[in-house]
This record gives C-alpha cells, structure tokens and sequence, in this order.
C-alpha cells in the first residue's frame, strides 16, 4: 500500500512539471493525488470501482478547491494533477487492444466500465464544484 501512495504522489506531482504550473504547488499536488487514491483503494473493496472512483474524484474536487483558496492559485493546477492517478488510461488500452484482437464482448465490457469511470470523476468534480458554489453563496447568519 505505501508504494501505491508513493506512486500516486509522484505521478500527480509530475504532471504538476510536464504542465509548467507553478513548482511551488509540487507538493500539494501531489498530496491531493495520494489522498485521492488512499480513499479509492479504502473503497474499492467495500462499494465497487465507480462508487470508490466517484468518492475520490468527489474528494480530489474538495481539497482542490480547499488549496487553491489557501495558497491563491487557480483550483485548474490541483485538478488536473490530483485526478491523474484516477484515470483509467490502462483500461481504455485494454478496451482498444480487445477491439484488435477481435474480442468485442470483453471489448465492450471493459469500454463500457472504462466510460463509467470517466463518467465518475467528471461527476466529482462538477459535484465539489456546486457544494463550493453552494456554501460560498450562503447568508451569511445561516450555518
């Protein structure tokens, strides 16, 4: 488990270097990559892939936001690089090669969960997104 969250940081730090934000956000980013990934292996066991990918996209979106308003930066620099260890990328590859080889039910099968999962972290983060709007837009007397 510690490797898969030493992989998770590194590669959501990376991209914070191969799309030239800020170094001073490399950590963050990372960070906000791992924890998503530590809620996903926590919840893949328990509710399935798409309930555990959607908690940690929906979970990517919140820290998100919660950073960009601490350090001043643009929630774009921790999306983007936080999401990066959820995205099915090997899945898509296995769908596509499927295609290929002619195995068009697994093909389909695994096409199909691929768009679920893509289709799960869209939906946390647009769903952080308006639990932000939503509080930041709240009287000011009311809890």
């Amino acid at each position: 488990m510690w490797a898969q969250l030493m992989t998770s940081f590194v590669a959501a730090a990376t991209f914070v270097i191969l799309f030239n934000a800020p170094k001073k956000s490399l950590l963050q980013c990372g960070l906000v990559g791992m924890l998503g990934w530590l809620l996903y292996i926590l919840l893949r066991g328990e509710v399935g892939e798409a309930p555990a990918v959607l908690s940690a996209s929906l979970l990517v979106g919140i820290l998100c936001q919660l950073f960009a308003r601490f350090y001043r930066t643009p929630v774009i620099i921790f999306s983007v690089a936080g999401i990066i260890p959820l995205v099915p990328g090997g899945m898509a590859y296995n769908a596509m090669r499927q295609f290929v080889e002619n195995r068009y039910t697994a093909a389909i099968e695994t096409g199909a969960e691929t768009i679920v999962i893509a289709g799960a972290i869209a939906v946390g983060l647009v769903l952080s997104e308006v639990l932000n709007q939503m509080l930041r837009r709240r009287p000011r007397g009311q809890m």
